[in-house]
């Protein structure tokens, strides 16, 4: 069984709620190890009228505590989150853990705290010096991320990147190779409406074109579609032909992702030396410490994803 180091993520939200009450569901997949101090721990379970399970391990002090201040943006949380998020790394890099699962951070908490990344996965690039991959999905369909937190108008420059674009293309197939059953494709998005239309709404697929190209004579096969119409990509028929898809930019990808599979997406980081995975969801501060019931199939899927690899 795989012992696993698992970020509280951000505590004024529903991550610690996740944790208690599915600690004795996941323990028989994996062994958890929580990055939560004592004194955290007690606050939040007395806040949540939620016991601490007997086996729930969790890490020594590596943060100050602070005062949890339900579904608030704080500094304070943001501090800790970070920090939770560190204590993790640092025991997947030592050997102590076989991988890290991270539980939703809030991305302004984090910018108050003075953390500069964006998220888990440009922490894990700088981390691990490696242009690590954002996929999420779930066994029924998974997008690939080519472009992730910028300015949509950025996105046309990086699609452009014509070797950036292909080695991702080429790093993407060398991880989920193993995945994919014989014959299977990978369906690659266009930029533009109609990808393009010959270019009469653009050329960046010419771009996308090149790379594919590059990309398969790396790896040795056609592996990429031609570059799909982004409105019709997802549409039932074609999900019938991919399974995993590459989205040019984040909304591209994921808008019709959440819209299909949100309650049961996940996050997986790839091309890393490491396993990461997280839920597809946010810290949910409308439902927070307020006695809801929440969907844990997203909590559940990151932590079994450890069990297939």
């Amino acid at each position: 069984m795989k012992k696993i180091a698992i970020s509280i993520g951000d505590l004024n939200g529903i991550g610690i709620q996740l944790a208690l009450e599915n600690h004795d569901t996941i323990k028989e997949k994996i062994n958890p190890l929580y990055c939560i101090d004592e004194v955290m721990l007690k606050q939040a379970s007395e806040l949540l009228n939620l016991p601490i399970p007997s086996d729930f391990n969790y890490t020594k002090k590596f943060a100050n505590p602070f005062t949890i201040q339900p579904s608030q943006i704080t500094k304070a949380s943001g501090v800790y989150s970070f920090a939770s998020f560190l204590k993790a790394v640092e025991l997947v890099k030592m050997g102590d853990v076989d991988g890290i699962m991270t539980l939703p951070i809030h991305k302004k908490a984090w910018e108050l705290a003075g953390v500069h990344f964006k998220g888990h996965t440009d922490a894990l690039r700088e981390f691990f010096f490696t242009p690590a991959i954002m996929m999420l999905g779930s066994p029924k369909m998974y997008v690939a991320l080519y472009t992730e937190h910028i300015p949509l108008h950025q996105v046309p420059k990086e699609v452009k990147n014509v070797e950036k674009l292909s080695q991702f293309l080429i790093d993407f197939y060398e991880n989920i190779k193993m995945d994919l059953n014989k014959n299977e494709k990978i369906g690659l998005l266009g930029l533009n409406p109609h990808a393009g239309d010959d270019g009469v709404l653009g050329d960046e697929e010419q771009y996308i074109i090149k790379a594919r190209e590059i990309a398969h004579k790396s790896i040795g096969k056609v592996i990429y579609s031609e570059p799909l119409v982004p409105d019709v990509a997802f549409t039932p028929n074609s999900r019938k032909n991919y399974r995993y898809f590459v989205a040019m930019y984040h909304d591209q990808g994921l808008a019709p992702l959440k819209a299909l599979y949100f309650d049961e997406g996940i996050n997986i980081s790839l091309n890393l030396p490491i396993i990461r995975t997280s839920v597809d969801h946010g810290t949910a501060f409308d439902i927070a410490y307020k006695n809801s019931m929440l969907n844990n199939l997203s909590y559940l899927n990151a932590i079994d994803y450890f069990e297939t690899t």
